[in-house]
């Protein structure tokens, strides 16, 4: 026997059956978006909040340290004053013995202070809070600079430091105070750890509007293991010689924020018991400060007419 045919009224109630499963359906789909959307919503404002704290945290980490120096700088400068009143025999011979535990007394106060700085600057570098000012400078001026620097603190006659006559390298309009910071480091860094042979400091143009310092040592060099986490914060490679001259782990984290604000950055190459080599790649004409640059043509030719 045949089925009964269904009649226009069975598909109309069919269709109807189907559309009010599709709006029962599209009803919890709505119901289940506007929940996605509160939580959403409640985890965008979570996330502001731990922004804010974030924030809050920063800016407490660089009050405390900038208290933290200001504090410290005090006594620790009266100490190396006084550490050094005592090594000129102002008041007295010393001793031997007495001469050498002055001298280590001196050494610490010192390490204590460039803690301290260090520590403030990478607060003010993770703060926001560094103050960039370019001017236009010759090469040589600032090698020469650094050169009269080092001289007093150059006491090993087995090591010798030389800076190479910048050649074909123009003008630069960067913050030259920054750029002295980032190179002292990486020059104190070479000279702590060569005993015996050269650092050698130089500056080229390999590429237009760009120039590279290299810093490069014949000291005891760098295991590839331990390059990759070279410049985090607080990091002290594990060697005889490390041990004997503690640092305080930050100079070569702070120096390559430094150079990343001048719109560069450091590599380092090297290779164990035969040296390192710090690169710099920093941009003839800082970022940004274009503007600025355009400004000043004028007292630039009068300072070298």
């Amino acid at each position: 026997m045949s089925s009964p045919r269904e009649t226009p009224g069975d598909d109309r109630e069919a269709l109807l059956a189907r559309i009010a499963e599709q709006e029962r359906a599209l009803s919890e789909l709505n119901e289940e978006l506007a929940e996605t959307n509160n939580g959403v919503v409640a985890l965008y404002a979570e996330l502001d909040d731990r922004a804010e704290q974030l924030r809050h945290a920063s800016e407490l980490k660089t009050r405390f340290l900038s208290y933290m120096s200001h504090e410290f700088r005090t006594p620790l400068g009266s100490i190396t004053s006084l550490a050094g009143i005592l090594m000129d025999r102002t008041d007295g011979p010393l001793s031997e013995e007495q001469a050498k535990q002055v001298a280590f007394i001196k050494a610490s106060a010192q390490e204590l202070t460039e803690m301290v700085n260090d520590l403030l600057d990478l607060a003010k570098v993770e703060a926001g809070r560094i103050t960039i000012s370019p001017a236009w400078f010759e090469m040589v001026d600032l090698f020469s600079a650094l050169r009269g620097m080092f001289r007093p603190i150059l006491t090993s006659q087995s090591v010798d430091l030389v800076f190479e006559e910048p050649r074909d390298v123009p003008q630069l309009f960067t913050d030259h105070k920054k750029l002295s910071q980032i190179l002292r480091n990486l020059i104190s860094n070479a000279l702590k750890f060569t005993t015996q042979g050269t650092v050698r400091v130089s500056a080229q143009c390999h590429r237009e509007g760009r120039v590279t310092f290299a810093v490069a040592d014949t000291g005891i060099g760098i295991a590839p293991e331990h390059q990759a986490t070279l410049f985090n914060d607080f990091v002290q490679i594990d060697s005889p010689l490390q041990k004997r001259l503690r640092g305080t782990g930050l100079g070569l984290s702070l120096s390559r924020k430094l150079a990343q604000l001048l719109g560069g950055d450091i590599a380092v190459a090297s290779t164990p018991g035969q040296g390192s080599t710090f690169t710099m790649e920093v941009p003839t004409l800082l970022p940004g400060f274009e503007h600025l640059a355009l400004q000043v043509p004028e007292d630039r030719d009068d300072q070298h007419s």
